[in-house]
């Protein structure tokens, strides 16, 4: 499908999944060859990171462990600003490699108070993964050592990606029209 409609808003395809998969794949090779020996734990970020989770963790191929923690600050297409608690570390984080699994870093303000929030639990290290970053929209500095994507600063959806929590089911990435 070259357009979609979801609600009010008309979508095109901006990113095929083949190119997606591709750029999943050099991630993954990437975090294979960083991270061997450091039995990472990652915690992917729900909702949006599901489908990025899942096919990165297809291609991991070190020793590692991977759970769900949610956070949010969106509301429609627009950020709300407003970080909402993370729930569901469960896991012991001493002296953890931990890599965050996130769909798309925009303002950075939700990765930047889930870093802290993570550092409390005493890590050795923190890495980040994400599908997506918008680098003319970010706000903090942040290391985000593995971004499969740089993308302009568009409302997408997709690939995990949503509006109002709809679109998450395509496979490739749709950009509002």
């Amino acid at each position: 499908m070259e357009t979609i409609h979801i609600k009010d808003r008309d979508f095109r395809v901006s990113i095929k999944e083949e190119d997606i998969l591709k750029e999943v794949d050099r991630v993954a090779a990437a975090i294979n060859h960083d991270l061997a020996g450091k039995n990472p734990l990652f915690l992917s970020v729900l909702n949006g990171s599901f489908m990025f989770a899942s096919d990165l963790m297809k291609r991991i191929t070190i020793p590692c462990e991977i759970s769900f923690v949610k956070m949010s600050s969106y509301q429609g297409v627009n950020t709300t600003g407003k970080v909402r608690e993370m729930i569901g570390v469960n896991e012991d984080l001493t002296g953890r490699t931990v890599v965050i699994v996130e769909d798309i870093v925009d303002t950075g303000y939700t990765m930047k108070h889930m870093l802290e929030t993570l550092k409390t639990y005493g890590p050795e290290s923190i890495h980040i993964a994400t599908l997506l970053v918008k680098p003319e929209k970010l706000k903090v500095d942040l290391d985000i050592e593995y971004a499969a994507m740089k993308i302009p600063n568009d409302f997408i959806v997709g690939y995990g990606l949503d509006y109002d929590g709809f679109g998450r089911n395509y496979r490739d990435i749709y950009t509002v029209v």
